[in-house]
């Protein structure tokens, strides 16, 4: 449902000495209305509080908002309403900073959020946020384009990180491993039976299945090593 007061409660929040404008969506009466008397404490003003993620990026833009603050799972599906719209935003409104509020760890998608690396963005678990000087912080680090992540937050999207090395074929992890050994493509030719030619494509298989972009052969033969020997 939407909330019925967003005008009411940015009016009631206009003593704001750091300028920092702030805008809600989440679904908990209790938890959005808390949340406004915590950004009103600490000076913040609240343009606008919702109950869901309809036009989210019409309302921020129409709000000037500095920081979008979103659960994840919202109406009208409780799903990954709210982190959709966090995605949204970040494409259309990049300049707003973006924290995530939720009792759940979305891997794909906050990996998608963060992906940009411009900072701005902030995820954390309602169930460990047990200060609220700290979450007042965090609110202002991600407007001064900081990141700010739960611990397992982080360990979520570690664990959930896939490992390149796997897609690799039999031939293809002979084929680095003697490149680790600094060997020449002819080398590794003659010493797996193949042409220079198959020892070429396999190399080219390794940088796509390792996420090397073109950028000079030998500067992606580097860092494939690096990725090999780096793991465990």
């Amino acid at each position: 449902m939407t909330d019925p007061y967003p005008e009411e409660v940015a009016a009631s929040s206009s003593h704001d000495p750091s300028g920092l404008r702030v805008v809600l969506f989440e679904d908990s009466v209790l938890l959005r209305e808390g949340l406004v008397r915590l950004f009103d404490e600490a000076g913040y003003t609240t343009a606008g509080a919702w109950g869901d993620a309809e036009d989210v990026v019409a309302r921020v833009r129409e709000a000037r908002a500095d920081v979008a603050i979103l659960d994840v799972r919202l109406p009208p599906g409780f799903r990954d309403e709210g982190i959709k719209a966090a995605l949204a935003l970040r494409a259309e409104l990049p300049e707003v900073g973006i924290l995530v509020l939720s009792q759940y760890v979305e891997g794909v998608y906050a990996r998608e959020l963060l992906a940009g690396g411009e900072g701005g963005v902030g995820y954390l678990l309602k169930d460990r946020v047990t200060s609220l000087d700290e979450f007042s912080d965090a609110v202002r680090r991600v407007r001064e384009r900081g990141t700010v992540l739960d611990p397992l937050v982080v360990q979520g999207l570690l664990s959930a990180r896939p490992d390149p090395l796997s897609t690799l074929t039999p031939r293809e992890r002979d084929v680095l491993t003697l490149m680790a050994e600094g060997r020449s493509n002819a080398s590794i030719a003659q010493r797996l039976f193949i042409g220079v030619g198959a020892v070429e494509k396999n190399i080219s298989a390794i940088f796509a299945k390792l996420g090397l972009e073109e950028s000079g052969t030998e500067h992606r033969r580097v860092l494939a090593v690096l990725a090999f020997l780096q793991h465990p």
